[in-house]
């Protein structure tokens, strides 16, 4: 008589695969198609989003009458300098450091007048009234205006750069629009004397 290979083993890991399988099969089914990426993933994705909608679309007809040398929009309230080059086939966004107070907040039209690589920086009387401290800085790593600077046609308000990149994104200066280094490095090098300049 023929033994047959069926032992009680078998039939204990048979009977157990066969109950957890259709289980298995709902629970793959069930999964969004993004279950199985890390949350780290999914946060960033969703932090970029954010971060990209928080700009408003701004159009240069609605503040200018031609686009002349150049245009520059600085929305204080969007945090984002948005420029036009003055044949319209450049249009760039760049996010910015913005004014810490309605009061050193000037709004309106004015221009870029020089341009300066390696500012040096003095502080203005209002500030030194505010922090005694403050004093007058040659170009360099602890320079407030970082690499490069735009002086616009209102005394003591410029577009420049900052060593201290926690600042891009808030409101943290005392007037003036603020970008990371390399992107006001890649501003002044398309942006000339002359450019046109609306802050909202």
């Amino acid at each position: 008589m023929t033994r047959s290979p069926i032992n009680r083993r078998h039939l204990i890991l048979t009977g157990a695969a066969a109950l957890c399988t259709p289980a298995l099969a709902r629970a793959q089914t069930a999964l969004p198609a993004d279950a199985l990426s890390p949350p780290v993933v999914r946060d960033t994705q969703e932090a970029v989003r954010r971060n990209a909608t928080s700009f408003v679309t701004q159009n240069w007809q609605d503040h200018f009458d031609d686009l002349g040398k150049a245009a520059i929009v600085a929305d204080t309230t969007s945090r984002a300098l948005h420029f036009w080059s003055g044949d319209g086939t450049v249009y760039n966004v760049y996010p910015t450091s913005v004014p810490r107070s309605d009061e050193l907040t000037k709004r309106g039209y004015t221009k870029i007048v020089r341009k300066r690589v390696g500012p040096d920086w003095t502080p203005t009387p209002s500030m030194i009234e505010r922090d005694p401290t403050l004093k007058y800085m040659p170009p360099g790593p602890d320079n407030p205006l970082g690499t490069h600077a735009m002086y616009l046609s209102w005394p003591a308000y410029l577009i420049h750069g900052t060593h201290d990149t926690r600042k891009i994104g808030r409101q943290s200066s005392d007037g003036c629009i603020g970008l990371y280094n390399h992107m006001i490095e890649a501003l002044y090098q398309i942006a000339p004397i002359g450019t046109q300049v609306r802050i909202i």
